[in-house]
Parts: C-alpha cells; sequence; structure tokens
C-alpha cells in the first residue's frame, strides 16, 4: 500500500500525508500532488502578481458543530468539525468513540508545514519504525469544498497520491493539522494559477496574516479546524525529527468527544 501523502512532502511507504514526489515547477505540481517538502515550499514562493480570482462573499467561519479534544503532554488542541463534510465528520466521530486515535503518535512533523497522525500502526512503535502505512482498511470519498481551506489549524484527511488514487479519496483516519507560514499576495496569486482555487476577501487576509499551507488547497479534504490549542500545533512542530520525519520523542495523542 503507499503512504498516505499531502502535498509538499514525499512518502515513499503508505499512508504518509500529502506530498509532491518531484522537482517539478508549480504548474507541474497541478498535475501531480507528489514532491518534496523542499519543492514544494519552493513552489509557494515563485507568484509574482497579487490574487486575481476573489469570490464575491467571504464565508464567517462556523462555530457551532461536534467538537474533539485532542490532548498530548505538548498541550490540548480543541478542534470544530465541519457539518459541510458530513462523511469525514461523521467517520472522526466514530473512530474517537471506538477509542481508535488514543496512544496513536504524530509520526510525521515538518516545521512550517504540518503534524501528521492517525496511523494505528503507530501504537507501540519501535523506535525507527517506518509509520505512515496503517489505517481502518477503508478510504472516504473526497468533500472539497470552498470555505473549507488550509489556514493555521485546518485539520484535513491525508490520501495516497493521484497516481494511484485519482478521485483523490481520504485515509479513513489519517489526518494532519496545518501550521504552515504566512503567505504573500504574490504567492497567493500562484496558486490561484496551479491549484485553480478562489478566494474570500477574508480566506487571503487569514493567509496573509495567519498563515497556512494555499499548495494544499483543492488537493485534500479539509473538515475541521483548531480552534483553540493552536499554540500546541507549534510546539509539535518543533520536535525534533529523525528519518521519515518522524519526531525523535514519541508524541501520543488521545482523542475524546468534546461539548465545549
Amino acid at each position: 500500500m503507499k503512504n498516505l501523502i499531502i502535498i509538499g512532502m514525499i512518502s515513499l511507504f503508505g499512508f504518509s500525508f500529502m506530498a509532491c514526489n518531484n522537482s517539478s515547477s508549480v504548474k507541474e505540481n497541478k498535475q501531480k500532488v507528489a514532491a518534496t517538502d523542499q519543492t514544494a515550499k519552493k513552489e509557494v514562493q515563485t507568484g509574482q502578481q497579487a490574487p486575481t480570482k476573489e469570490i464575491a462573499q467571504s464565508t464567517p467561519g462556523e462555530t457551532k458543530g461536534q467538537k474533539v479534544l485532542i490532548s498530548t503532554d505538548y498541550g490540548n488542541m480543541t478542534v470544530l468539525l465541519y457539518d459541510g463534510t458530513p462523511k469525514h465528520r461523521d467517520n472522526f466521530i466514530k473512530l474517537v468513540k471506538e477509542g481508535f486515535y488514543n496512544g496513536t503518535l504524530f509520526h510525521r512533523v515538518i516545521k512550517d508545514f504540518m503534524i501528521q497522525g492517525g496511523d494505528p500502526d503507530s501504537k507501540k512503535a519501535k523506535a525507527g519504525q517506518q509509520l505512515g502505512i496503517g489505517g481502518p482498511g477503508y478510504t472516504i470519498e473526497a468533500e472539497f469544498r470552498p470555505e473549507y481551506y488550509h489556514k493555521k489549524g485546518a485539520l484535513a484527511a491525508a490520501r495516497q497520491g493521484d497516481q494511484v488514487n485519482p478521485e483523490r479519496r481520504s485515509s479513513g483516519s489519517q489526518f494532519y493539522i496545518v501550521q504552515g507560514k504566512k503567505v504573500t499576495a504574490a504567492e497567493l496569486n500562484n496558486m490561484v494559477q496551479s491549484t485553480g482555487a478562489t478566494y474570500t476577501a477574508d480566506q487571503i487576509n487569514t493567509y496573509q496574516n495567519i498563515g497556512g499551507t494555499p499548495f494544499l488547497d483543492n488537493q485534500y479534504t479539509v473538515f475541521g479546524e483548531v480552534i483553540d490549542g493552536l499554540d500546541v500545533i507549534d510546539k509539535i512542530a518543533a520536535a525534533n525529527t529523525g528519518a521519515g520525519n518522524r519526531p525523535v520523542k514519541d508524541i501520543k495523542m488521545t482523542i475524546t468527544l468534546s461539548d465545549k
């Protein structure tokens, strides 16, 4: 099985996160979701003009819905699950109720990009063990929505690359939380041209002043966001890592439903 990938990183084994696996240009990145983390970051820095596409009305952030609490030794994060992505929301709630995530690790951490977890194989994993392949044995249909984007704190689903997963179906359990970095208007324009994404004024402002990973928009399903504990993302992202971007010291998590 291939790693779950997230745009911007290479995954050589199974479900690793999102990633691009070549050193091509941003235009080529539109055609492939795989690439190295360094390549993806370079691609975000090549724009030259202000964003040219914008949705007429902005969409206010959601505040109501099911919340979950992700507890770690670095602190706790409260995450709101979006009602607009019901397949991902309901699956995540099911797994949380089953205790699926308890004792799993944030097994892949890249500063200024994201923190990834949800691999059941990470429970009691040996030091140096390659992680990123495991899952519950199924995938989830993509649920892309323009109002759900990769701002800092976004919760999104990892998946296999386009070559083996052209429908961009999500992993049944692996997820990542965006750290990212602040993005200039020129960089956002580059993303508009390469991904076809459109942004509201509020979204542009968020990317420029809070940060995120816009090169992942329209590539991976965003189904929630951290509404309390953004500083915990920074603490985890700063952890020392070894092979496969796995933290040298295990970062375990427990996820429970929250009514706050």
